[in-house]
């Protein structure tokens, strides 16, 4: 486990309180369960459900997160670095682990063998080199091949991929566990993928009646993302790999009434100083914004080195105590300025919410990503490391819009 997770899940409550003094991430388990649980009830008994912890978990913490998953239904974990599944083993997890992202080097594979990782392939060399490391070790060592049905990315040629499966089956220290490939446009509406999806399935099926007339085995086979899940039952197969609807947030509006889901993730940040000024005076790097009106300005400890990206400067808002308060100014590397005019209430110590919900009204990582014309995953992932991260009981000793005392 990395240092930066230890600080933020196991901190003793004295650091945990420091991590509140300036702006910290707060992440609800109990959330990413009943989203685990409800993408289960989605899927049905016949299909597996693999929760894709990537990237610290897509910012929320890949420890706590698949653990939570885990309870709540998951049977398997996704990753795209060696270095995250070994993490996860160090925490003690020990469900099957997938390694997503393509591994070439001896020691690398060598690493996967020990921890009892399962590395993709996409070809031949990579599966030799495992026959090679388990006959030396004395034990099998599991795989999955990975397909290219339309993504141009990692995965062998889809029409090798009978080919690959009757030579992998035939080396006695590999295991093959699975075949699987990646749709390229699943969260795009049905007439707007321009049927790629259809195509990419179509493929895919076709690998699998070559396998099944030929009478060998490649594991479990799995295609779908959160979209695909959320898309179609036909989807389905043995697994789905679920990454950003396990956090709560649809990857597509079109799919967002498939499957009750709540968002894990809220940001909130605190006041660190109020200042009266009068009209006409300029606010932050560049005098992007201009008061028109005598103003009162809120400087919150928060900026773009955290994550909160610099393109938001001047469309951002913030919740305190169920109000809005508009962003105004250049977003800077530690802080950004509020205009707390109409929120007397605002005083240093208060903490806003940047992400998350606060009575009826609630702002999402996607209504940052259509500002800044990206998708809700590059948010997610964006939150730097200097922002702890809390469960929500060791937030609990304030609630967001209170007054610090």
């Amino acid at each position: 486990m990395t240092q930066a997770t230890e600080t933020s899940w196991s901190a003793p409550a004295h650091e945990a309180s420091l991590a509140r003094q300036r702006a910290w991430v707060e992440v609800n388990t109990g959330a990413i369960s009943a989203n685990a649980r409800s993408l289960k009830r989605c899927i049905g008994n016949g299909t597996e459900l693999m929760a894709v912890v990537k990237a610290d978990g897509y910012g929320h913490g890949s420890i706590p997160v698949a653990r939570a998953a885990l309870a709540g239904g998951a049977s398997q974990c996704g990753v795209a670095t060696l270095s995250e599944g070994i993490e996860l083993r160090r925490a003690g997890i020990e469900a099957p682990i997938l390694v997503l992202g393509n591994l070439t080097q001896v020691e690398e594979l060598r690493s996967c063998l020990h921890w009892q990782l399962m590395p993709t392939i996409s070809g031949m060399r990579e599966a030799l080199l495992c026959q090679n490391l388990a006959s030396g070790q004395g034990r099998p060592m599991a795989l999955q091949l990975k397909l290219d049905t339309g993504m141009a990315r990692l995965g062998a040629d889809w029409q090798e991929g009978p080919r690959l499966v009757a030579a992998i089956t035939e080396l006695e220290a590999v295991q093959l566990a699975g075949l699987y490939s990646h749709l390229a446009s699943a969260d795009a509406s049905a007439d707007a993928d321009d049927g790629l999806t259809d195509q990419q399935q179509r493929l895919f099926e076709t690998v699998l009646q070559a396998l099944e007339q030929q009478r060998l085995q490649a594991g479990i086979s799995h295609l779908a993302n959160s979209a695909g899940t959320l898309r179609s039952p036909g989807l389905h197969y043995d697994l789905v790999r679920v990454g950003l609807a396990l956090y709560g947030h649809s990857p597509a509006a079109h799919l967002a009434s498939v499957t009750p889901l709540q968002g894990a993730m809220t940001l909130h940040a605190r006041v660190s100083l109020i200042r009266e000024v009068g009209s006409g005076v300029g606010v932050s790097y560049g005098h992007r914004f201009r008061t028109s009106r005598p103003s009162r300005l809120a400087v919150v400890g928060i900026g773009y080195a955290d994550g909160v990206p610099r393109q938001l400067s001047n469309q951002l808002e913030v919740l305190f105590a169920g109000q809005r308060l508009a962003q105004v100014g250049a977003i800077t590397m530690d802080q950004l300025v509020l205009d707390a005019t109409d929120c007397p209430e605002l005083e240093v110590g208060s903490v806003v919410t940047l992400l998350g919900q606060e009575g009826s009204e609630q702002i999402t990582p996607t209504d940052w990503s259509d500002r800044c014309q990206t998708i809700p995953w590059e948010i997610l992932c964006g939150f730097k490391h200097r922002l702890p991260r809390l469960t929500a009981a060791q937030a609990a000793w304030e609630a967001p819009g209170d007054r610090a005392h």
